[in-house]
């Protein structure tokens, strides 16, 4: 930064020489002395100097800014040094803002900056100029003269007028030199640079250093520009080239691409295609004629019309319509899972009634490992269709879902259409896998486009933005399948029938283990039925004490672990013997149990309440602590909870204190007593309000005295009132409630309906009890 002391020194008297004027911060323009520009103000602060200007002397302080994208500049953010100049014409435009036309009078150097009435005002000190020598002044001259004059015989931008007015200026050097820099496209650090030099000879050397690096650039600017045209006229040249040769092997019966193009049309009168779609093709077939067979767009042009060719726009699958047969298929690959196999069989059961109806949508929901994909094959089994599957887990990218446009590098059609084109059928079963894992960012939301693909009111015009024609998607029988149904965004999830799995019973489970598991995997380990069995108890020990889920991947895997330890055996030992898998042999293979039958406590205690959670992977006891401690009415809450568990642990205190007369409790206990709620396992993340009547009655109990029956679970969220609100995951609770031992459950009244879905031997061996406030769940859990 230049330095003040060069043009201004207190002690020298100098201050006498500030002047004041009112500033206007300049982006990309750097003013020079006896210069004449226009300019466009429409800051706010700008203009009001303006107005200030005109209304005075009409001069005005210009400098550039450092930074043009800085909106509210400061002494910082400016150039030291700018130009004094005169107002000599100023217009306000429609827009607001005001154009202004400057003239440059003298140099100046910014002592100090300062706001007044609404605009920014400087003081600033003139710029002393060191003249020339005579004799040094004509030869500054006429160098830069020269070179300015080689620039703009080069360029062709400076009219030959401009050089008259510049050759009456050869008397006044310092006006000389700041004419031919603002003639010149320099950059506005160097423009800057040669405003800040009052040197006059030093401003000729920089000037003539800026001229010359100019026209440097600007020749090898040209030399690219003629290289580039030299290498356009080439291909030019070798088009019509190329054409000429197409024309004579036309002639003479040898054009070279006349077979390809006869074999593409041949293509095109055999394939069914709609009236749109058959135009399109023969409009890009004679797009292709014309052009060479070397260039890049023929590629593209080639592609387009095999994908239009190759899609099976027509060509179906004959549906088995079989009901029974239908049946025994879903009976024979999946045990239970009634209401998903009910479904199927009402489509076909339409099917056979209908010509044709509008493929349904459906969206089996549950946790991972029951079934949901198998299932989704076993239908295409069973209908006698094609299955195809896309996994959406972790799709981000709209374009996966609806292509890419013709116009980039590379593009392709959709996944939808991908898929469609490797199977060579119009109406599969398709599999949409993983629906609620999808996620969006910078390049659009993918669940946004399916949501016309999933509407069966829509999808008969399907428009791939590769493609850009409308294909019939409505014969595809669309299965999704997903783990939640909340992350799901509500438009798509409202276009589908959606039909939940619930995890399996410990019952199911052995089913699914004797009946499918165990013979596959005997199967696939290359072991014989007749040398291996597993007794009842060793299957159910690997249920309950290795295996923790609502589905049953984990309980092949370990069915598997067992079998290839059997085939190590085997092998080893060179005898196929027959082996028997009991209880007491499970450990043998499988180590140590996992998990506990049971965790239950060993006696009925104080502040401990077993809730009941819904998890991913199905039912899950809670257990739930409560302390109190002398201190001043403070309530913790601890175990990793979300937001609206910690508030269903306020809700409960609150109650508790608003009934504390009627639960027996000192009613200024809050004043003297801390209260620390805790739920174990504090490394697992926990949220939901269904946890609200377990935390208030591990309050009420800690409290009271009284402890909690510690075969008794309850689920269900709190007011502040005291009543009891339904909760959801019915199901799952209750199957976790019965393989962990509890006897009792306290639930909400409201949850009557959702019972139906429980399996009638779990609620045959639980004593289920329906509330509608506290005071009831206070009454079964606590012992007196």
């Amino acid at each position: 930064m230049i330095s003040i002391s060069r043009f201004f020194n207190p002690e020298d008297g100098a201050e006498k020489e500030k002047k004041t004027l009112p500033l206007v911060p300049l982006r990309d323009i750097v003013l020079f002395p006896f210069v004449t520009t226009s300019i466009f103000v429409g800051r706010e602060k700008s203009i009001k100097a303006l107005s200030q200007a005109m209304g005075g002397d009409k001069k005005i302080f210009l400098t550039t800014q450092k930074d043009p994208e800085v909106l509210k500049p400061t002494i910082e953010d400016i150039f030291q040094v700018g130009t004094e100049a005169r107002i000599t014409q100023l217009l306000r435009l429609p827009d607001g803002t005001v154009k202004a036309l400057v003239e440059g009078v003298a140099r100046g150097c910014i002592v100090k900056m300062h706001d007044q009435d609404g605009f920014q005002v400087v003081d600033y000190v003139d710029v002393p100029e060191k003249p020339l020598t005579a004799a040094n002044t004509e030869a500054a001259i006429r160098t830069v003269h020269e070179a300015f004059k080689h620039y703009a015989g080069l360029s062709g931008v400076v009219s030959k007028s401009f050089f008259k007015g510049l050759d009456a200026l050869e008397q006044y050097p310092s006006r000389y030199a700041d004419t031919i820099a603002a003639q010149m496209p320099f950059k506005v650090q160097d423009k800057q640079k040669l405003l800040e030099c009052g040197d006059i000879e030093e401003r000729f050397f920089l000037l003539l250093t800026f001229i010359q690096k100019e026209t440097e650039v600007f020749s090898m600017s040209q030399k690219i520009k003629g290289r580039v045209k030299e290498q356009m006229d080439k291909l030019q040249k070798r088009h019509y080239l190329n054409e000429q040769m197409r024309a004579i092997q036309k002639e003479m019966g040898e054009d070279g691409q006349g077979g390809e193009f006869a074999d593409l049309e041949k293509k095109i009168k055999a394939k069914r295609m709609p009236k749109e779609a058959a135009g399109v093709v023969r409009t890009e077939l004679e797009k292709l004629k014309l052009m060479s067979a070397t260039s890049s767009e023929a590629t593209v042009v080639r592609n387009y019309i095999d994908w239009l060719v190759s899609l099976p726009w027509y060509r179906k699958e004959r549906v088995k319509n079989e009901l029974s047969k239908a049946e025994q298929i879903l009976d024979r690959d999946h045990y239970g899972l009634r209401k998903p196999k009910e479904r199927i069989l009402e489509y076909l059961a339409v099917q056979i009634l209908v010509k044709k109806i509008k493929g349904p949508i459906l969206c089996l929901v549950g946790p991972p490992g029951v079934g949901k994909t198998s299932l989704a094959r076993s239908v295409a089994t069973a209908t006698g269709r094609s299955f195809a599957r896309i996994s959406l887990g972790g799709v981000r990218d709209e374009a996966e879902i609806r292509g890419h446009r013709r116009t980039y590098v590379g593009a392709m059609p959709g996944k939808i259409i991908q898929t469609l084109k490797k199977v060579g059928y119009n109406n599969p079963v398709f599999c949409l896998d993983e629906i609620d894992k999808m996620t969006s960012d910078f390049r659009g939301d993918p669940s946004s486009a399916l949501l016309e693909a999933l509407d069966p009111e829509q999808n008969k015009n399907f428009n791939d933005h590769y493609l850009e024609v409308d294909y019939d998607l409505s014969e595809i029988l669309f299965i999704t399948t997903a783990n939640t149904l909340h992350e799901i965004p509500a438009p798509l999830r409202d276009r589908m029938e959606v039909i939940q799995i619930p995890g399996y019973t410990d019952y199911e489970k052995y089913q699914i283990a004797t009946g499918y598991l165990i013979p596959k995997q005997i199967h696939e380990n290359g072991l014989d039925d007749c040398e291996i069995s597993f007794s009842k108890a060793a299957v159910e020990m690997i249920i309950k004490q290795y295996t923790k889920e609502a589905g049953v991947r984990n309980l092949e895997r370990e069915l598997s672990s067992v079998l290839r330890k059997i085939a190590t055996e085997i092998v080893r030992t060179q005898t196929r013997k027959k082996h028997l898998v009991t209880a007491n042999t499970v450990s043998k293979y499988l180590g140590q149990t996992k998990f506990r039958n049971s965790i239950l406590e060993q006696e009925d205690k104080t502040g401990i309440v077993t809730g009941l959670a819904w998890t991913q992977a199905g039912g899950e006891l809670l257990t739930i602590e409560a302390v109190t401690m002398p201190g001043r009415g403070k309530v913790m809450v601890t175990g990793k909870l979300g937001d609206v568990m910690k508030e269903s642990s306020q809700a409960a205190v609150s109650y508790v204190r608003s009934r504390s007369a009627d639960l027996k409790i000192r009613e200024d206990f809050y004043k003297d007593t801390d209260i620390h709620i805790h739920v174990p396992e504090g490394a697992i993340p926990k949220d939901g309000p269904s946890a609200g009547i377990a935390m208030c009655t591990a309050v009420v109990s800690i409290l009271t005295g009284r402890p909690v029956s510690r075969t008794v679970a309850m689920t269900g969220e709190i007011t502040l009132r005291g009543r009891v609100l339904p909760i959801g995951g019915l199901k799952e609770k209750l199957l976790a409630a019965h393989a962990n031992g509890i006897k009792k459950v306290i639930l909400c009244d409201e949850n009557k309906k959702d019972i139906i879905d429980v399996p009638k031997a779990i609620q045959k061996q639980l004593d289920i009890v329906y509330v509608e406030n506290m005071a009831e769940v206070l009454e079964h859990a606590l012992i007196v």
